[in-house]
């Protein structure tokens, strides 16, 4: 009797565990479309411009964002999944000077890159006087 009362115990817990898989959320993120890969290149110019370069695969959007220190976006632009690359070159001569986020993303993954502005102030001349 204990040896049948046992085994109909393992059968039951054995099911209970299969039926508890088969019910469980099979895509517990709720992503239903996959995120784009990526690969960017950022550099400035003499220009004072900021010059992003962004290729990436057809499936997934990508979003590119500059914002200022208090979170405020200054850009945004959406890629969607058709989109392969975009070449943007951002006037930064207008901005104060500051620090700046520039944020990429697939939904998934987010890189963030810092962007400082600082103007140089001029130097005096200095002047050499010399007797020979």
């Amino acid at each position: 009797m204990k040896t049948l009362f046992n085994s109909l115990l393992v059968a039951f817990t054995v099911s209970l565990v299969t039926v508890s898989a088969s019910f469980a959320e099979t895509n517990p993120g709720k992503q239903t479309a996959p995120a784009a890969t990526y690969k960017t290149g950022i550099y400035t110019n003499r220009a004072g411009n900021l010059n992003i370069a962004l290729d990436k695969e057809t499936k997934g959007s990508v979003s590119i964002k500059l914002k200022n220190t208090a979170g405020k976006v200054l850009f945004d632009q959406y890629l969607g999944k058709n989109e392969k690359s975009t070449r943007i070159s951002l006037n930064m001569n207008e901005l104060p000077d500051g620090t700046y986020q520039l944020e990429i993303s697939n939904g998934v993954d987010t890189s963030t890159q810092t962007v400082t502005l600082a103007t140089k102030l001029p130097s005096s001349p200095s002047r050499l006087v010399a007797i020979n």
